[in-house]
């Protein structure tokens, strides 16, 4: 495998996924030392409904390349639980694809991405705590 086309979709949103839980533990690390604190503020920003607030977020942000990447991993087939809708997981599993990608073949735009986020992030933080929901 040496093209960007050789590697299956599905495997972008793989590690998509752990890279972008890791973004959300090195942010939250630095707000509690409890960790039944740091897995609630975690599962609150790691998640598919999240996530698919977040490609909506940076829908007007992303090159046409990376909207490419989006789209294919929209529209691939997947298995969801019965407690989440497909729509949002194919989001979700949308967003954890760019940023896969973009781990893999481009570190400086991923970083570009996530100070984009980091705003957006911040904002949600403030406001789950402000409800007292953190």
């Amino acid at each position: 495998m040496n093209k960007i086309t050789d590697i299956p979709i599905r495997s972008y949103a793989h590690i998509g996924d752990a890279v972008y839980e890791l973004y959300v533990r090195e942010k939250t690390i630095y707000m509690t030392p409890k960790p039944e604190k740091l897995h609630k503020i975690t599962t609150k920003l790691v998640n598919a409904a999240f996530q698919a607030d977040l490609l909506a977020y940076i829908k007007d942000f992303v090159t046409e390349k990376e909207k490419d990447i989006i789209r294919r991993a929209r529209n691939i087939s997947v298995t969801t639980a019965r407690r989440i809708n497909q729509k949002l997981h194919r989001l979700s599993t949308a967003f954890e694809a760019l940023i896969g990608y973009l781990y893999l073949y481009d570190k400086e735009r991923l970083q570009e991405v996530f100070k984009y986020l980091d705003t957006h992030l911040q904002n949600v933080l403030v406001e789950l705590e402000q409800q007292d929901l953190l």
